[in-house]
Formats: structure tokens, sequence, C-alpha cells
């Protein structure tokens, strides 16, 4: 079994920067693909970013392109999600995901989620 927390939510301008980070603990092998998904108020939850845990591959949404930066820390069992120029519409629950088998872009692939983060951008 894998836990997964997330940390570092919060209130931020219209194009400001935020960091998330995603500790992990438990099993956690090279196979895994960790992710970053995000669920905004009156829509489904949807893919953001992922990144292998051990090969440091990326994958991101059109939608954040250019700017969230996901990475990772192997010692420290930790995923990080960099989202700068952040826009209002970034506002949503951001979820740290983890997929055994896939790339950790789409929801029913995933086996391991966190609780969540609040990340709120004002205009």
């Amino acid at each position: 079994q894998v836990q997964l927390v997330e940390s570092g939510g919060g209130l931020v301008q219209a194009g400001g920067s935020l960091r998330l980070s995603c500790a992990a603990s438990g099993r956690t092998f090279s196979s895994y693909t960790m992710g970053w998904f995000r669920r905004a108020p009156g829509k489904e939850r949807e893919f953001v970013a992922a990144i292998t845990w051990n090969g440091g591959t990326t994958y991101y949404a059109d939608s954040v392109k250019g700017r969230f930066t996901i990475s990772r820390d192997n010692a420290k069992k930790t995923v990080d999600l960099q989202m700068n120029s952040l826009k209002p519409e970034d506002t949503a629950v951001y979820y740290c995901a983890a997929d055994s088998r896939g790339l950790a872009t789409a929801v029913r692939g995933i086996d391991y989620w966190g609780q969540g983060t609040q990340v709120t951008v004002s205009s």
C-alpha cells in the first residue's frame, strides 16, 4: 500500500506562483508513475501532470504546459508541482496520485490518491 500526503496549497494572486509537494510512504517502486490531478468547482477531476518515478519522463495537460513543472526526489520520496503564472481557472483541489502500471494521466488508472490540497487563485 502507498500513502500520499499533499502540502503547499493556499491562496495566491493571479500571476503568482505556488509549489505543491507530495510525500509518499509505503511501497513505491520505480515502475510507479506519479501524477497530479485537480478538480475545479463544478467540474470533474482532470489530469494536470505526471512523472515516472525512476526515469524522469514528464507529461502535462495542455492547459498547464509551459506554466507548471513536475519534479521528483527519489531519496525523499516526494513529487513536487511548481505552478507559475497562475490563473483564476487554476483554482481547484489538487490531488497527488500514483499509478502502478500506467502513465498516471487518466483518473481510471490511478491506484492511490492523496486527500487533496486546495489552491485558490484570486483575480
